[in-house]
């Protein structure tokens, strides 16, 4: 017992006293709501934000790693939390500079945000939603996955679960039900607003993904509708 608390204390130490020189500089937060542009497909942030394919990240600086109740994380990232690690502004940096490297086993199938500048208008961006987690600001545009605009009309389409069962063997080829991220995003779970305006994102070549513009090019809008009604309720 005496030696596992040696341990952990430890680890406490070192994350607690890691600070890469770049990771401390003060970004422009304006600038990181454009870069989390890219998070945006699976986080969320501001006033409304829930947890999705990633958790939400309101108050994410001061929070115990894996700590948000109500999402399940990796089990490297529950452990790091069990370990003491609370997420900082260095941390972080870490994090989403190679997501791989700093949690082996991690869930987030991002590759990383190599320039540092861009990370530090990033984080303090979020910070924003940290600062007075009392008085968070309205969210950004992005905070839904993407900023495309779709028809009303199109978001009003009512979809069929059962038929969007029917149609999903090609989404489900890739991504899991089981609501897995093992190298591809997952998609269970989504409000089904936010997988059609993603879909139609993609049917407009909004997002640049070659094969899911191909995929969502041959749907209609109400195969798409279905297909979110499906994945919104859908699970193991």
């Amino acid at each position: 017992m005496g030696w596992n608390r040696h341990i952990t204390l430890s680890l406490v130490a070192l994350f607690a006293t890691a600070s890469p020189s770049l990771s401390n500089e003060i970004g422009d937060a304006d600038k990181g709501a454009a870069v989390f542009k890219e998070c945006s497909s699976c986080h969320s942030v501001g006033q409304g934000a829930k947890n999705r394919v990633g958790p939400h990240l309101n108050g994410i600086f001061g929070r115990r790693a894996a700590g948000l109740d109500g999402f399940r994380y990796s089990n490297g990232l529950t452990r790091m939390g069990k370990d003491g690690l609370v997420w900082d502004f260095d941390l972080l940096d870490r994090y989403v500079e190679n997501p791989k490297a700093f949690a082996s086993d991690t869930r987030m199938a991002y590759k990383g945000l190599k320039d540092a500048g861009q990370r530090a208008d990033l984080l303090a961006y979020l910070r924003r939603y940290s600062d007075d987690p009392g008085n968070i600001p309205e969210a950004a545009p992005t905070m839904a996955g993407t900023d495309h605009s779709v028809d009303a009309a199109i978001l009003a389409i009512q979809g069929d679960p059962e038929y969007g069962e029917y149609l999903s063997s090609e989404c489900t080829s890739c991504h899991q039900l089981s609501g897995d991220n093992d190298g591809i995003p997952g998609i269970i779970g989504w409000p089904a607003e936010d997988f059609v305006v993603a879909m139609h994102a993609y049917k407009d070549k909004f997002r640049p993904h070659p094969v899911m513009q191909m995929m969502a090019g041959r749907l209609s809008n109400e195969e798409i509708a279905a297909l979110a009604a499906y994945f919104e309720v859908a699970g193991p």
